[in-house]
């Protein structure tokens, strides 16, 4: 099976349609139809039930589509890190912008008195976009924070535990309290709960509004238009109008400096070894 009838049948499979596929691939219609019945010569299997009403996807079908967009995904980020390696040493390291600062400031400092360091480019992301970057190739390493981003396929060292905080308008009930509970968050009158985006990009279904950068959350809560609960260091990045209450039961965040499995980077393992011995892992 070529890359080529992949990204064919990931299009068609996508949008349900050959019309629109096939403007979506720049290519006509007719030969995006005989590269996917091609295909499904070669597998000996039925992919797409085609009628006058469109096209739907068979068992085979969502079976190659769930391993096509894997295997695209991987080849796509196979590209980029055979690209990343042929340039000048360097790292290129992921973090949410906002989170994390003194961690941060540890661990490059730890790396910068290690033994030959190259140059870190910082990439500040958005809420959950150091993940999407690692996994598709585009940096060598991401400062992840479980269990809100997942590290399922990758390596990763532990560098520090905490708890989580409930952030709250200034002038909220709860604000004044010493401590919550996650029961008492479920649902707050006419504070809809904030929706972070996935690690694909999509946001959840909800009322609350969608939640791009730390700065952005912090206005929104300030303003009594959302609460949030997140990890307890991020309290030092927060405006004075938004109130800070320890939630007692909230599962603990752990943050992992992570990379790709099967890395052969020199500079990339420094990086690891100075993770571990800022962080005593």
């Amino acid at each position: 099976m070529e890359t080529r009838e992949l990204r064919y049948f990931v299009a068609v499979a996508e949008e349900l349609h050959f019309g629109r596929a096939a403007r979506r691939l720049g290519m006509a219609q007719p030969p995006l139809s005989r590269a996917i019945a091609q295909l499904e010569r070669r597998l000996g299997t039925v992919l797409l039930e085609r009628d006058s009403r469109g096209v739907a996807l068979t068992d085979a079908g969502q079976v190659l589509l769930h391993e096509g967009r894997t295997a695209l995904a991987a080849v796509a980020a196979a590209e980029a890190r055979t690209r990343r390696a042929g340039r000048p040493p360097g790292l290129v390291l992921a973090s949410k912008a906002g989170a994390s600062t003194d961690l941060l400031a540890v661990l490059l400092d730890a790396y910068a008195a290690g033994p030959d360091p190259v140059p870190v480019d910082l990439r500040l992301c958005r809420v959950g976009e150091q993940e999407r970057l690692l996994r598709a190739g585009e940096v060598d390493a991401a400062l992840l924070h479980v269990p809100f981003n997942s590290t399922a396929g990758l390596d990763s060292e532990e560098l520090h535990t905490e708890g989580q905080v409930a952030l709250l308008p200034a002038g909220h009930p709860l604000a004044a309290r010493s401590t919550v509970r996650m029961a008492e968050l479920a649902e707050l009158p006419g504070l809809p709960a904030p929706r972070f985006p996935r690690h694909d990009g999509s946001f959840p279904e909800g009322a609350g509004p969608e939640i791009h950068d730390h700065s952005q959350l912090g206005q929104l809560v300030a303003l009594g238009r959302t609460f949030a609960v997140l990890p307890d260091s991020s309290r030092s990045q927060l405006r004075p109008d938004v109130a800070v209450v320890p939630v007692l039961d909230a599962p603990p965040v752990t943050s992992v400096l992570a990379w790709a499995p099967g890395s052969t980077s020199r500079a990339l393992a420094g990086l690891v070894r100075a993770a571990i011995g800022a962080f005593g892992g």
